[in-house]
């Protein structure tokens, strides 16, 4: 199927297919632009005009090219406009009702050659592809929006497409300066097979009420580098659309992650559709617009939970990484700092790596040579517990054991002040049994700080049932004077971010184990498709695989969730010892240092 696609028609003149039209006319492609509205027709067109309008005041494109693609670009009302193309890409409303009724008047309009192209993210591309009398030039071609900008294009074949036609579209796609991902035929298709599981999950969390809609949304952003919020990202995407997309993947999984959270649901009936409605998770300015206003659930300005503890030294126990970064945290903020390890020679060790990491910060012209010795002088090393005694917050970064942590609150218990702080850094034990080891379970709560915690922003603050409010009110203000942002959770397994990325990750794996998609693609889906700065094997490389093993068991655990059961490749992985990076093989090989 030696087919040119000079002449491509696009049916469905929404925000996705007139972003489509635009891709394909600025790259040289006679574009008609179908839809049965009128409205929607001269819409598009408008839409095209500023765009281009926009990439010429950016100095993307020319006048003159701008000129010449919109010269390209003619709608119509009838599908008869398409009878010339050698391709249609139908972006029409997510229905088999009304995309079988477009394919079965194509069959009778277009040429026998002609590639049928849907562009679902939710329906089956096979079932499209049987109503159609050639359904081997049927396939999928999933655009992500907005279309100009995204890099992604999923190319889905079903078992009754013809290789020729994969082929024909593929190279478009490479020449339209995408770039494709084969992948098969099941609702989601690689990323937002990913995608929308985390953001159910996010809206299943937002309902239990365990975090505000701001938390959830600052936590993966901050958390993961995401450029949006799952909540957020609901918004743009449409609830309506996403619980479609949902329905879609739980009838073929049965997995109670893809089941739509009852608030999805209950949003969609109710019309807060997102921002195209003006309101669903947030509320905006109008309907479709994208600025977020303040309504009945938008936090107070500068509103903070009373009064807290007053904190002048803060001793942090520990001398890994994540110990000598948080107190280097601490000391660049002012604070004195007593960074204890289990022998002084530890302790030394890691105040070394903190003078290391500022003296590079000095080097890049972050940090004065003056800001660097006064950082360090704040810092005292110490074999024992014992040098706690007078500080008024003492912060745990040892080893993610509940027994090892357990005896180390039992030892801050007896050697820490009446009134000092007691947090944890855990990243998913349950912090209670942390306190309970103490005799003032009250003066307990979790701090999670992110690797490296220096450069990272987010602070998770772990409330147990037994948190004193000034405690909880004196690590928020403590936050805020380490310039990190806090985001408040309960204690149960994952809190926030791990909840909610971990789930992703093991999904990702077991993609890999049914054959469904590459290592490389998914994590080029992710990134092109998703924003996401790392690909989850990447991620999951640099993470370490035992790691994330234990983190997946302790959400199944806790959870009791089927779906949340570690994927067996990635047990397999471990088992064999590949860890990832740091052994220098997990999914992927890695050269030697």
């Amino acid at each position: 199927m030696d087919t040119p696609l000079s002449t491509i028609a696009v049916v469905g003149l929404g925000t996705m297919g007139t972003g489509i039209a635009e891709v394909l006319a600025l790259a040289g492609r006679e574009v008609i632009g179908i839809d049965i509205s009128e409205a929607a027709a001269l819409g598009s067109v408008a839409s095209f005009e500023a765009s281009t309008a926009r990439a010429v005041d950016r100095g993307r494109i020319t006048e003159e090219e701008r000129s010449a693609a919109l010269a390209r670009f003619r709608t119509a009302d009838t599908l008869q406009a398409a009878a010339d193309a050698e391709l249609v890409i139908e972006v029409v409303p997510e229905s088999y009702e009304i995309k079988q009724q477009v394919f079965r008047e194509l069959d009778a309009i277009v040429s026998p050659t002609t590639v049928l192209a849907t562009g679902t993210n939710a329906l089956s591309v096979t079932r499209l592809a049987a109503e159609s009398q050639r359904p081997e030039r049927v396939l999928g071609l999933h655009f992500f929006n907005p279309a100009p900008a995204m890099k992604l294009v999923e190319v889905v074949s079903s078992v009754l497409t013809a290789p020729p036609a994969v082929e024909t579209v593929t190279k478009l796609a490479r020449e339209l300066g995408k770039e494709p991902v084969a992948v098969g035929d099941r609702p989601g298709f690689v990323a937002d097979g990913l995608l929308f599981g985390y953001l159910n999950q996010a809206a299943a969390m937002y309902e239990a009420n365990y975090a505000s809609r701001e938390d959830i949304d600052a936590a993966m952003k901050l958390g993961c580098g995401l450029p949006m919020g799952p909540l957020a990202l609901l918004d743009l995407i449409g609830i309506d659309t996403a619980r479609t997309v949902l329905e879609a993947m739980y009838a073929e999984s049965h997995d109670r992650l893809h089941a739509p959270a009852p608030v999805l649901g209950q949003l969609s009936s109710a019309g807060l559709t997102g921002r195209k409605a003006g309101r669903g998770f947030y509320t905006y300015d109008a309907p479709g617009g994208q600025d977020v206003v303040p309504d009945a659930l938008t936090p107070a300005a500068g509103a903070e939970p009373g009064a807290g503890r007053a904190v002048a030294s803060v001793g942090v126990a520990g001398s890994g990484t994540m110990a000598s970064g948080i107190a280097e945290v601490f000391a660049k903020a002012g604070y004195g700092v007593v960074l204890a390890a289990r022998t002084q020679e530890k302790a030394d060790l890691a105040k070394g790596r903190i003078a290391k990491s500022l003296e590079r910060s000095v080097s890049k012209g972050r940090l004065s040579a003056e800001a660097r010795d006064e950082t360090l002088a704040r810092i005292t090393a110490a074999g024992s517990l014992d040098a706690f005694a007078e500080v008024d917050l003492a912060v745990e970064a040892v080893a993610e054991d509940l027994e090892i942590k357990q005896q180390l609150f039992a030892a801050l218990d007896k050697v820490c002040r009446p009134g000092a702080v007691l947090a944890t850094t855990t990243s998913s034990l349950p912090v209670v049994a942390i306190a309970r080891a103490t005799a003032r379970p009250e003066d307990v709560i979790g701090m999670h700080f992110f690797n490296p915690a220096p450069a990272m922003k987010l602070v998770e603050v772990v409330r147990t049932v037994l948190t004193a409010d000034d405690v909880h009110a004196t690590v928020r203000a403590v936050c805020a004077k380490i310039r990190k942002h806090p985001v408040d959770c309960g204690d149960r397994a994952g809190f926030i971010v791990n909840a909610l990325l971990f789930p992703y990750l093991n999904n990702a794996i077991k993609m890999v184990e049914q054959h469904y998609a590459s290592l490389d693609d998914i994590d080029a889906a992710m990134k092109l498709g998703g924003g996401y700065p790392m690909g989850p094997f990447e991620l999951l490389d640099v993470v370490g695989l035992d790691v994330s093993l234990a983190i997946e068991k302790v959400l199944h655990r806790e959870f009791r969730d089927p779906g949340l059961a570690p994927a067996p490749l990635l047990e397999h992985l471990v088992a064999a010892g590949c860890l990832g990076r740091k052994t220098g093989r997990g999914f992927r090989e890695y050269a030697r240092r």
